[in-house]
């Protein structure tokens, strides 16, 4: 299966608010759902086809003004209907192993409850509608730094908790 990624760099020239001191940061990523093992290597990877079928559909757009504040914003199609997910952004970019994207990306590094949270990670938590469509959006007064975050990751299950059901390559921050 071809997988289709469209890496927004119409989008970031045409919604960037940058300057040289104080750049601003937007951009579109979309991507079509292929198993690891798919001839054709894709950027968005489905590791439980059950939840996250081959040919579903993702898109993620990040905004971050010159102030700092980010926005990021997860749409989603053809998933398991009405099943609750967790998503997070990650640091590393998907591969065929699940671990392969590391850990959740953090404004302030650490392993304790005061580090793992909504606050302090992008979660993009979502349950799918009776069609398996979902959306979910966050927003942080910081910016996710340049070549920190490279990926989003959906989990079985919503929180801290579930499996990694999918992964998504995205080059967060590029344009920063």
């Amino acid at each position: 299966m071809v997988a289709a990624v469209y890496a927004g760099a119409l989008a970031a020239a045409l919604f960037a608010t940058g300057s040289a001191s104080t750049p601003g940061v937007s951009l579109e990523t979309v991507g079509e759902f292929a198993p690891p093992a798919a001839t054709a290597t894709s950027k968005a990877v489905t590791y439980d086809q059950s939840l996250v079928p081959a040919g579903a559909w993702v898109r993620v757009r990040q905004h971050t003004q010159r102030n700092g504040v980010t926005t990021v914003q997860l749409r989603v199609t053809g998933v398991k209907p009405g099943h609750p997910f967790g998503v997070h952004v990650h640091q590393k970019a998907c591969g065929a192993d699940p671990a392969a994207a590391g850990m959740h990306y953090q404004d302030r590094a650490g392993t304790d409850a005061g580090h793992v949270n909504a606050s302090n990670e992008v979660w993009l938590d979502f349950t799918s509608d009776s069609h398996g469509s979902g959306m979910a959006t966050a927003q942080h007064s910081w910016a996710i730094r340049k070549g920190e975050a490279a990926s989003v990751v959906i989990h079985s299950e919503p929180g801290t908790k579930g499996s990694r059901a999918a992964c998504f390559t995205v080059p967060f921050g590029q344009n920063s």
